[in-house]
């Protein structure tokens, strides 16, 4: 995403109606993506932290909308100061008109920002997989809070709003560092300052409703076609390239993810299908105006594999990341990042090649540094932010409540109400269904 082209008054662009539509729709359809992923990780927790996973994505929804209206978007995309963090003079959405456009794009600043808005929602929510079934809803929405503020935003800033990022090259068009990147360091900062759930490798903990999982990983393939499509802003022709790459790619790695699954475990899962969808539609966001549709076969085949590897890591190394953040979307976002440096065409969104195409090893040096640098920020101000809540509020619930179910203890709810089933484990029949008088009805 490019920051803004200010032009001469007489070259001044005009409102693209056509343009403004496609991006409003866009974000649309990258707000279903928070619901969305609510759903793919509610299904995948046990039943009795089904609600507090849907929370914890839904309330992002609503902290970081007022943050991004008071300071978010100001910060991360008004100027630039020492390639850090933007400027104030949009703060609270303040001296903007309805028909000031984003540079020669001929959409509103307004429609622009929106877009942006959906970014920042759904990149703490990501967090929240791994976290699940152990913290405190107050504490998790202080956490995300502060995150948005002094990583999310900054970052943000780093990589499209003009910083320092941007600046030494670094290729990210839709996402690949400061969103899923971003987001699985974080995850794994947090997780090893408040470490692993009661029962982590002892206890059975499988997905509680594999409907839901598929529902949410299909919305959230749906609503990627904003995330990456509408990152060109204008509806063109990269726009129509990108759209195709991340069909392309997503469908490579669910393919890919199987194969692996098959080989390693015997079996094709559904969790699988729905987990390496994902981890193409993480790996294609930062490359997908950079590689051909034949590279993006590339990107989600390696990204399908090197994710569903990756996730068995938490089982080596003893950190307990709960919905696999890490290897999906970490992981997942740095094979997308770095296969720009060998895969780029120079002939889609960029002129830059890659190494496979006679560009040498210089954009894959540059991709890494942008990669290891906001993994390494994220880290290590996650795990610091994580450390100072939980010293002062406590960020884990108390054992019992993890143990009993985190849903009834922090929202007063459960996921499905049993009061219908009796005693003998079935649910009573409704009247008229299967009952005496019903069946000297159908006689």
């Amino acid at each position: 995403m490019a920051p803004a082209i200010f032009t001469l008054a007489a070259d001044a662009p005009k409102l693209d109606s056509g343009n403004t539509a496609f991006l409003l729709l866009s974000s649309a359809l990258v707000m279903l993506m928070t619901p969305g992923l609510a759903f793919f990780y509610g299904g995948m927790v046990r039943v009795k932290s089904a609600l507090n996973m849907l929370m914890m994505s839904f309330i992002s929804l609503g902290i970081i909308t007022l943050l991004w209206t008071g300071y978010g978007f100001s910060f991360a995309f008004d100027g630039d100061h020492g390639g850090f963090i933007g400027g104030t003079d949009w703060l609270g959405l303040r001296d903007i008109a309805p028909d000031d456009l984003w540079g020669a794009t001929g959409t509103p600043i307004f429609a622009f920002a929106a877009f942006q808005l959906m970014f920042a929602i759904i990149t703490p929510a990501l967090i929240s997989g791994a976290l699940a079934d152990r913290v405190k809803f107050v504490a998790w929405s202080v956490f995300i809070a502060l995150w948005a503020t002094v990583v999310y935003f900054p970052v943000a800033h780093w990589v499209w709003g003009g910083g320092w990022l941007m600046k030494k090259g670094v290729i990210d068009f839709a996402g690949g560092t400061a969103v899923h990147i971003n987001a699985g360091a974080a995850a794994l900062g947090v997780i090893l300052v408040i470490g692993k759930r009661v029962g982590f490798k002892r206890d059975p903990m499988r997905p509680h409703s594999m409907p839901w999982v598929m529902l949410g990983a299909g919305l959230l393939w749906f609503g990627w076609f904003g995330f990456n499509a509408g990152s060109e802003i204008t509806a063109d022709g990269v726009a129509s390239t990108v759209f195709i790459n991340t069909q392309i790619a997503t469908a490579a790695a669910m393919i890919g993810w199987l194969l692996y699954e098959r080989i390693r475990h015997g079996s094709f899962t559904t969790l699988g299908a729905a987990s390496g969808a994902v981890a193409g539609l993480v790996a294609i966001t930062p490359s997908c105006a950079s590689v051909s549709p034949l590279g993006a076969i590339a990107v989600g085949v390696i990204a399908g594999v090197i994710c569903a590897a990756a996730v068995g890591l938490k089982y080596r190394f003893n950190y307990d990341d709960s919905l696999d953040v890490v290897g999906v979307h970490m992981v997942g976002g740095i094979v997308g990042s770095l296969l720009i440096g060998l895969l780029a065409t120079g002939g889609v969104g960029q002129d830059v090649k890659g190494v496979f195409y006679g560009g040498g090893w210089h954009q894959f040096g540059v991709q890494a540094v942008g990669v290891f640098s906001v993994l390494g920020y994220s880290v290590v101000v996650s795990a610091i932010l994580a450390k100072a809540i939980d010293l002062v509020m406590g960020f884990r619930v108390p054992e019992e409540i993890e143990v009993s179910g985190i849903d009834q203890a922090e929202h007063a709810e459960t996921a499905y109400d049993f009061s219908g089933i009796g005693s003998t484990g079935h649910a009573a029949a409704p009247a008229g269904v299967g009952t005496a008088a019903s069946k000297k009805v159908d006689a």
